[in-house]
């Protein structure tokens, strides 16, 4: 993230190939930072209000407080109150996480997917919106496609690749070399840039762990790293589902939008199909297979919290009850669940639980939630202190490179060659490997390289406004 280099000397680099390529290897720390710092804190600061809404406010109205009074009405009733005042195609259930919260809809109209909010006790409708018009909403595009669609994602994603550049170049800056508590503790007498640079390295270091964690975890929403290597790494095979017909679609297709209802590992997996004679006792033989039916079903099956129920999409679609900390249905992966049902005979078809994930689908069950700040008030509170510090060693590599600049200097000031060359091998090494994992960050990587050796060291020019 920083604008600068510490511990770095005056010594120019010789005409060497090895010594210019690791003069542009060391210098990518300071280039990258030039392109990620905007976006880095763009996405901290989208990151904070997405928290924040989800926090006090509830993405999908599970925060409207209801009086309780009487008996709840049954889900079937609910849902039609909630068609009289929005007339559509209900497709979704969204069950509320304690008595004194309201039941939402979600409907399919000709305008596209409403959200309705409905009093179980009173029968009233409460509040209707647009599941993709709110703030969150808004703070998400922009989180996660800049509001400009699949351009946006992929400049996101080479951000967050070359943030990981950043972060190991900077811990290979920071490592201590002398001092070695002045590497963990900020020297709060020092002043002026000695005091932006320590504040700058020792905050760096402490959240380097967890930014890597939180862009492992954020590159796993990009469309060519999560879409091409996180999915089919993650996948769950529906082969696990003994005897079971599966329909043309997969999981992702429940998706609304942007917004994922269902579990990462799942996503990529054929759904199961109605009409066989297939799995095991789920709704009463006696009892009508409707939507009151699925939710006596999900709260026997002690799916605790807030659950959902999707209806069946078409004639072979099965009814699904889905509980995901990633929705923000419980603050507990572990306890994540999906249930398909048979929407003739009311047979569970698949029911998949945490444990059955692989080892990808685990940890992406665990780090998306964990990326959110949707794992308790301790995960909020530690999000919100990281994405500050984010923020902070942004400003502060912006400030460092502004006091290190000769004023009114016509050039970029790049960092200058180091005075020695230690472990430029493992350097290299990091380039590459970094290149090999995120494909977009390595053909980023590969085109300032070239850029740097070809254009800035043999044109004078360009040379002079960069060094």
């Amino acid at each position: 993230m920083a604008l600068d280099s510490q511990n770095l000397g005056d010594t120019p680099a010789q005409n060497t190939a090895a010594q210019k390529f690791y003069f542009a290897a060391w210098r990518w720390h300071f280039y990258a930072g030039i392109f990620v710092i905007p976006f880095l804190i763009i996405l901290a600061v989208t990151g904070l209000m997405m928290m924040f809404i989800t926090q006090f406010d509830g993405r999908d109205g599970e925060k409207i407080a209801v009086d309780v009074h009487g008996q709840a009405l049954p889900a079937s009733q609910q849902a039609l109150i909630a068609l009289d005042e929005v007339p559509g195609t209900v497709v979704e259930w969204i069950g509320p996480k304690a008595d004194n919260l309201a039941t939402v809809f979600r409907i399919k109209t000709e305008e596209g997917q409403r959200l309705v909010a409905v009093d179980p006790y009173a029968g009233e409708v409460l509040q209707v919106w647009d599941r993709r018009a709110g703030w969150y909403d808004l703070a998400d595009n922009i989180h996660s496609t800049l509001l400009i669609g699949t351009t946006g994602d992929r400049i996101i994603e080479i951000a967050a690749g070359l943030s990981l550049l950043l972060v190991f170049t900077g811990l290979y800056m920071w490592w201590p070399r002398g001092n070695t508590l002045a590497a963990f503790v900020p020297n709060l007498r020092a002043r002026g840039r000695a005091l932006w640079r320590s504040l700058h390295a020792v905050i760096g270091f402490w959240m380097s762990g967890l930014l890597a964690v939180f862009l492992i975890s954020g590159l796993s929403w990009a469309g060519v790293w999560g879409g091409m290597i996180v999915q089919p790494w993650s996948g769950f095979p529906a082969e696990k589902w003994d005897n079971v017909p599966l329909s043309d679609d997969i999981h992702a297709s429940m998706n609304h939008g942007h917004q994922n209802d269902v579990p990462w590992a799942l996503e990529q997996t054929p759904m199961p199909a109605s009409g066989s004679e297939a799995g095991i006792d789920g709704v009463p033989q006696s009892t009508q297979v409707d939507i009151d039916a699925l939710v006596a079903l999900g709260t026997a099956l002690d799916m605790t919290g807030r659950f959902r129920v999707a209806y069946p999409n078409g004639e072979d679609g099965v009814w699904t009850l889905n509980r995901d900390s990633m929705s923000s249905d419980s603050t507990d992966p572990v306890n994540d669940r999906t249930v398909h049902v048979d929407q003739f005979t009311g047979k569970i078809l698949a029911d998949v639980r945490y444990e059955d994930y692989s080892l990808m689908g685990k940890s992406m069950a665990i780090g998306i939630p964990f990326h959110m700040g949707l794992i308790g008030m301790w995960n909020f509170v530690l999000n919100l202190v990281f994405c500050l510090s984010v923020i902070f060693v942004c400003v502060s590599g912006v400030v460092m490179w502004t006091k290190r600049r000769p004023q009114r200097a016509g050039r970029l000031a790049a960092p200058p060659m180091p005075a020695e060359l230690p472990l430029w091998k493992g350097a290299v090494l990091i380039g590459l490997f970094t290149a090999i994992a995120f494909p977009l960050v390595g053909l980023t990587l590969l085109t300032v390289l070239v850029v740097d050796l070809l254009l800035i060291s043999n044109i004078p020019a360009m040379k002079r406004a960069i060094s």
